[in-house]
């Protein structure tokens, strides 16, 4: 312990603690209240809480001497018992901390109590709950008060020593709730025994329960002056107790939740037994006893004389003694005794006249030490207060096993050290001793403890472990032969163990020095393992194909995180590997691009193939083309030229013959380049292909002259692709005729007949006349005369089908002509009151500028309106205006420049009929009735109701353009109704 700095201290806390009522007899303390009896029936109550103290008067004039034998307090201050003994006999005072007046506990009149158990889980400032008292004769007897009843609630007897009926001197009570009940632990001394009782229900019936079994016991023989139990509190529980008996101090743990039972059913609640021997606080000494105790957490107070022993309750060490300062009157009286507020934390100890404070300064600062010592190490860890200290636990520990050659644990241990021993010291203590498989679990434990702020340290002691797992290995693989099967295991288990720390070290390892520690000591899988997990997929992909294994190699470019471009560079070596699965895995991934993989593709077409292998190139661009929609014109090049190579040109044909852009608007029927596509087939001499390109090229001529040297039938359907050009149709099929004619090799009265069939297949395309030519010279006539008479009556038949349209024709003319003179003849009724479909007025009824409309004023009695069949009528001018506004902007243009001209001539025409009618004024007419008939084509031709003039208004908005102000003199815009004026309107 550190002498240097007091744990406890003693205080005097007040000099003439009795004030002149006698001297002081007993003491006890709670939640900052002492409450002190004196030799003359007093008993003092100082409440350091609330700065209050008062006296209270037991000895209620009795005669002869009263003194205060022992004085109880509850551990919050406020219910106190007292034992007043005098001459008269005994008597039990109960006092509450409001209470002016002591009641007397009549029912205990004439017994002695020597201790009191408070429930402190159930008490509270109103009621003590049940409280157990012990008498002097060995009984037991629970009571109870309420504050506002101004007395005790009930007085039960419990239990009564028989075996050995001695005193009852200390009392514990504690409490736990379970599931079924209230379970009541007590502890109760004599001067020779320990007592314990346990129970569920109440305490009547845990005590009743004892007359049928035997009360479990501790005896320790011996005499001391004053038998004392002890609980040590802490956060309202107990957590150990001691007993100051004859035989030394008692003491252990408490644990209130143990099932252990003892042979009679009990529960076993005392664990960690110990007996201090008086023996070990004299030095060799005769042993004095104490004659008061106290416990603290860590201590035990022992009042020896007039000093107080402060024992060690772990290393069984004196570690203070503490001298109290008497006055010159009592030093030579000694100290009576010593009491504890569990509440407040607080010692004190007293003597006839005064009263002083023990105080704990932070008590169990150094029990790591005391429990290092013991070779407790947990326990110290748990006490230490600093890194220090721990490192101090850890490095004993780690000496302990590295001394007893327990290498491993001792690793463990100094990788916990941080501070008082360097890293490097204790690699050097593993390196001297040989051990690098502890001096492996060193730097991997220590990889653990480090921050991850240390990044520089963390690499470099992972690289260092990565050596040690590679020479670990290493001596695995060269152990002898005969102990293989055992080493098998064991080399499996540090390959997985080595594995497992390169994926958690991934991060912190350098990925260079890493590699080439892996490539030094020729472990190629984990090197591969290692450059998978740094994402160095080329690495991994290089050494699959290096090994043959293309499926786990295209596995790895499955992965999402793997570039597509890698797919691209090991594209040639993974065909040529395994075409199928590389076809499948290129089938299988998405965003890859084909065209990138024609290398690929054309060094796997370049080698040679079985004929009935499937050609994978071929299937993957079928894919690419049917399924993909690709428009690439590399790939389709590309798989048209291998189907060019294939013995069977079907394949060739179909897909020369497939529309891939249909169904698209706009879009082409092929990708490919019919140029390149050209000149393959005429190399591979494909001819039909040719002849099919040729057509799809529109060189028909060629396609024809081609597809005659194949297949004459061929030729016939190439000549019938063209429809839109007769011309052209004509000449191919001539050709067609030209080529039948001179391969036939039969007779020439067959091979005339074979011609004339021919004729019929062309649908009367061609005559006879048009393949005479291709006959020889010499041929006869008289061979053709059946076809050229047949021709003859044909142009027969047309002739006379010609003479029946022409006269058809100049029927229907002289019709028209007759319709024309009887519609110059046509009249029409309206009635007087038919109005004008444009202005709404009368018809007949005109005057001002409606009188007459200029343009027809000059020009004798011209109707000013306009009548159309469908019964609408129009004033001229308000046609005129209609037309114009509705029609397009040149027509109207038009319009008005005939009404121009026309009125100019009008108006000129009056001007001559002033001065006479003369000939040239009549023949000036002319020209103005010429542009009336031209004004009336324009405005009147059809009803512009009726006619096209009012259905092309359908597609006119509403309002035009022009209107947009008008539209926005309709808008509704919010006013200030303030401002509104009211104008009135005249109906």
């Amino acid at each position: 312990m550190d002498q240097g700095k007091q744990v406890f201290t003693v205080d005097l806390l007040e000099r003439y603690a009795a004030k002149g009522k006698g001297v002081i007899t007993c003491m006890a303390a709670g939640n900052d209240v002492i409450v002190i009896g004196t030799s003359k029936g007093w008993v003092i109550r100082h409440d350091f809480g609330i700065g209050d103290s008062y006296d209270i008067d037991l000895s209620g004039g009795r005669p002869g001497e009263q003194s205060i034998h022992r004085v109880f307090v509850d551990p919050g201050g406020s219910h106190c018992i007292a034992i007043v003994v005098g001459s008269g006999g005994a008597e039990t005072y109960y006092t509450h901390a409001k209470w002016n007046k002591p009641r007397v506990l009549s029912k205990l009149k004439g017994l002695v109590v020597n201790a009191v158990a408070w429930n402190r889980q159930q008490i509270t400032e109103a009621s003590t709950k049940e409280v157990i008292v012990g008498t002097d004769n060995g009984q037991l007897h629970e009571i109870a008060v309420d504050e506002k009843d101004k007395r005790e609630k009930y007085v039960k007897f419990l239990f009564q020593l028989t075996e050995l009926p001695e005193a009852f001197m200390g009392l514990q009570m504690e409490t736990a709730n379970l599931s079924n009940g209230a379970r009541y632990y007590v502890m109760a001394v004599t001067p020779t025994r320990l007592y314990s009782f346990t129970g569920i229900g109440t305490l009547e019936t845990v005590f009743a329960s004892y007359l049928d079994r035997a009360v479990h016991f501790m005896e320790l023989p011996g005499e001391i002056p004053n038998s004392e139990l002890h609980f040590f509190i802490k956060q309202r529980r107990a957590v150990h107790f001691a007993w100051l008996s004859g035989a030394g101090i008692y003491h252990g743990g408490l644990n209130f939740g143990a099932q252990h039972s003892y042979p009679n059913g009990d529960e076993n609640f005392v664990e960690s037994k110990a007996l201090l021997d008086y023996s070990k606080l004299s030095d060799g000494a005769d042993a004095i006893k104490p004659s008061s105790m106290a416990v603290s957490e860590f201590h035990f107070l022992l009042l020896i004389g007039n000093k107080v022993k402060v024992v060690n309750r772990i290393s069984e060490q004196i570690i203070e003694e503490l001298q109290f300062d008497q006055t010159s009157e009592s030093v030579s009286r000694d100290v009576i005794g010593l009491c504890i507020d569990a509440t407040a934390g607080l010692f004190y100890a007293y003597d006839q006249n005064s009263v002083f404070q023990v105080s704990v300064n932070d008590e169990g600062r150094d029990m790591w030490k005391v429990y290092l010592d013991m070779k407790e190490y947990a326990a110290a860890l748990a006490n230490c207060r600093d890194p220090l200290q721990r490192d101090q636990v850890y490095l004993l520990q780690a000496d302990a096993a590295f001394d007893s050659r327990d290498f491993l644990r001792a690793a463990s241990f100094y990788a916990k050290v941080n501070y008082i021993l360097s890293f490097e010291e204790i690699t050097l203590k593993f390196i001297s001793a040989s051990e690098q498989d502890a001096l492996r679990t060193f730097l991997l434990r220590k990889l653990d403890n480090l921050a991850k702020d240390d990044k520089c340290q963390i690499t470099m002691i992972s690289t260092w472990a990565t050596e040690l797992y590679l020479d670990k290995i290493n001596r695995l693989l060269l152990e002898e032969d005969s102990a293989s099967e055992n080493h098998s295991s064991e080399y499996q288990s540090i390959i997985r163990e080595f594995r497992a720390f390169l994926s958690d070290s991934k991060d912190v390892l350098d990925e260079a020095t890493t590699m080439k520690l892996l490539e030094s000591y020729g472990r190629v899988e984990e090197l591969v393992y290692f450059a998978c997990l740094k994402e160095q997929y080329e690495i991994v992909i290089h050494h699959y194909i290096q090994q043959g294994e293309a499926k786990r190699a295209l596995e790895v470019l499955q992965k999402p995180a793997v570039p597509i471009d890698l797919q691209y560079k090991f594209a040639p070596d993974l065909i040529a590997l395994d075409a199928y699965e590389t076809v499948e895995s290129w089938m299988a991934t998405k965003n890859l691009n084909p065209r990138k993989l024609i290398p690929a593709m054309m060094r796997y077409s370049s080698e040679p193939h079985a004929k009935n292998e499937t050609h994978e190139v071929i299937k993957y661009l079928e894919f690419c083309v049917h399924r993909l929609h690709n428009e690439d014109p590399g790939i389709h090049n590309l798989l048209l030229s291998l189907y060019a190579q294939q013995e069977d040109d079907g394949a060739l044909l179909r897909f020369l013959q497939c529309k891939f852009g249909k169904g698209r608007e706009n879009g082409p029927d092929f990708f490919y380049d019919p140029k390149y596509a050209l000149r393959l087939c005429l190399k591979e001499k494909r001819m039909r292909a040719c002849v099919h390109i040729y057509s799809m090229m529109a060189m028909h001529e060629e396609a024809v002259a081609l597809a005659l040297q194949v297949d004459p039938e061929l030729a016939m359907a190439e000549a019938d692709k063209v429809e839109d050009d007769e011309d052209l149709r004509k000449k191919l099929w001539l050709m067609v005729a030209k080529h039948v004619i001179e391969q036939e090799k039969g007779t020439k009265r067959e091979n005339i007949r074979k011609a004339i069939a021919f004729l019929k297949e062309t649908d009367g395309l061609l005559k006879i006349e048009d393949i005479l030519p291709f006959f020889p010279d010499f041929a006869l006539i008289d061979d053709f005369k059946e076809a050229i008479c047949s021709s003859l009556e044909d142009y027969n038949k047309q002739i006379e089908q010609l003479k029946q349209e022409m006269n058809d024709a100049t029927h229907g003319a002289d019709n028209i002509r007759n319709d024309i003179s009887a519609l110059a003849q046509r009249y029409a009724v309206i009635d007087r009151d038919e109005e004008c479909g444009v202005c709404k007025r009368k018809i007949l009824i005109v005057g001002g500028d409606y009188r007459m409309s200029r343009g027809y004023t000059s020009a004798g009695p011209m109707a000013p309106f306009y009548v159309f069949p469908c019964g609408h009528a129009f004033h001229a001018q308000c046609l005129i205006a209609h037309v114009t506004r509705c029609t397009n902007e040149t027509q109207a243009e038009y319009i008005l420049d005939l009404q121009k001209q026309l009125t100019f001539l009008v108006e000129g025409s009056r001007k001559d009929l002033n001065g006479g009618i003369t000939e040239d004024s009549i023949s000036s007419t002319t020209p103005a009735d010429k542009l009336r008939s031209q004004l009336d084509d324009a405005i009147a031709s059809e009803c512009p109701f009726c006619g096209e003039l009012m259905i092309n208004e359908i597609s006119l908005p509403f309002i035009l353009p022009e209107e947009a102000q008008e539209v926005s003199s309709w808008e509704i815009k919010p006013h200030n109704l303030g401002s509104q004026r009211t104008l009135s309107l005249q109906v």
